[in-house]
């Protein structure tokens, strides 16, 4: 199983699969552009090359995390910003040789009508891959609060519903599921058995590896290291880790790294449980 963490794009892509080599980190995720705009970025196509190069020679994978502006449900007079976006980094993450490209699922458009915001998201999707024709996948997130994106039923729908759901996949965040009280840490097999389960997991990209600094079902998206610190205990862990949908599934941190580097969080990791590489 792979483990990794994200890292910055400041010295470039091959620099970000560097500094992943350097963590020991067999996959990595990163920021194709500003993690705060919507702008269209004029990329270095030879750095991206040597990236994907890179990663071929060393057995690393990728993905890359749009930036926190994406909104799936943006209205009308917004999509375009947003798609013109979203292809610039499904371009940049090809280019890099990246499995996908991280979206959070959206926003509720209006609380009292859920449904215009899901119709928002299939059009932002669908209007997207119309003009995408990469191999590099859109990778809906889980949300961590509210009523809204949190469910493995409404992502498998929302997929489901697209035009071309084959190129539509998952990347499940645990602290977002523990936060919005799906997963509690002691359902997991429930979760498994789940009748839309297998729908999911045969799409899942990719596991955003956090631990929570809250309780379940509060809603607060605050990520915690591992085994250090947060509410989700090693046993909890166990049960997940060694679920057999996830064996092929890497795992990528997004954890605090003031106390604890990412690099040291990795060692222990992979220490603890022996099956990360």
């Amino acid at each position: 199983m792979r483990i990794g963490s994200h890292v910055s794009i400041r010295e470039g892509y091959l620099g970000a699969a560097k500094q992943a080599n350097q963590l020991q980190a067999s996959v990595y995720q990163y920021f194709p552009k500003n993690p705060r705009s919507l702008d269209v970025k004029t990329w270095n196509k030879d750095d991206a090359a040597c990236c994907k190069r890179y990663c071929v020679e060393h057995d690393m994978q990728s993905v890359s995390h749009t930036p926190y502006p994406t909104n799936l449900t943006a209205p009308e007079d917004k999509r375009e910003k947003v798609i013109q976006s979203l292809l610039n980094d499904l371009e940049i993450s090809e280019a890099c040789g990246s499995i996908g490209a991280v979206v959070h699922f959206g926003k509720v458009v209006d609380k009292d009508n859920p449904i215009e915001s899901y119709q928002h998201i299939i059009k932002t999707l669908n209007q997207t891959l119309d003009q995408w024709d990469g191999s590099c996948k859109i990778l809906l997130e889980n949300n961590a609060g509210g009523t809204f994106g949190t469910t493995i039923e409404e992502l498998v729908q929302v997929r489901k519903l697209c035009h071309q759901s084959e190129r539509i996949g998952f990347c499940l965040d645990t602290c977002h599921a523990f936060a919005s009280g799906v997963w509690n840490g002691d359902n997991w097999k429930e979760i498994e058995r789940n009748d839309v389960a297998q729908d999911f997991f045969d799409h899942l990209a990719c596991v955003h590896f956090n631990n929570s600094k809250y309780p379940p079902g509060q809603g607060k998206d605050r990520h915690a290291n591992i085994l250090e610190t947060g509410h989700i205990t090693k046993t909890q862990w166990d049960a997940f880790i060694h679920s057999p949908y996830l064996i092929d599934v890497p795992f990528i941190l997004e954890t605090p790294d003031e106390n604890l580097s990412h690099e040291e969080e990795i060692e222990r990791i992979k220490l603890e449980w022996g099956i990360f590489t």
